[in-house]
């Protein structure tokens, strides 16, 4: 029996100041902030054994708060003691998630607005299938490297035609 699609709830971000990241994310994305900047450090409270058990012993403390897209996704900002950037930003080849996408009809704008406030263009804007339909992408990074996508339209409509040509 095949499952009921299920609803997709946040992604957790790890970033190197928590404070920039808020800024980032809700004046540049637009996301708006539901749980305000929380320390939480390693301890016998609830919080602290969930964080031992995800993270192991020795994580020490964390900065963390919580922000949610108008589509109710949440997106879990943390900021770690002794945080770094990976080597390469962009492990293509390492399994795991790698980026996330964010839809926005005015793709152009938004990715002038994340290029001033210090983010990245990877590539050019690019449509998948030019001759079909006029929806656009490009990736991108925020200003702490972290990769992700924008759409012009959603996913659904992106890839209901079929494969690429």
């Amino acid at each position: 029996m095949t499952p009921t699609p299920r609803s997709f709830s946040h992604i957790g971000l790890s970033v190197p100041d928590l404070d920039a990241a808020i800024k980032f994310y809700s004046d540049v994305l637009g996301f708006y902030i539901i749980m305000q900047p929380t320390e939480v450090v390693e301890d016998d409270s609830d919080i602290g054994q969930m964080c031992t058990d995800v993270f192991g012993p020795g994580w020490s403390q964390l900065r963390i708060a919580h922000l949610a897209t108008a589509d109710r996704i949440g997106i879990e900002l943390f900021e770690m003691e002794g945080n770094h950037a990976p080597d390469n930003n962009l492990n293509f080849k390492q399994h795991g998630m790698f980026h996330f996408a964010i839809q926005d009809p005015n793709l152009e704008d938004l990715l002038e607005k994340i290029v001033a406030a210090g983010g990245k263009q990877r590539m050019p804007v690019r449509t998948y299938f030019p001759d079909e339909k006029p929806y656009r992408m490009v990736y991108v990074e925020d200003p702490f490297g972290i990769v992700f996508e924008l759409y012009s339209h959603s996913y659904e409509l992106t890839y209901s035609g079929g494969a690429y040509s």
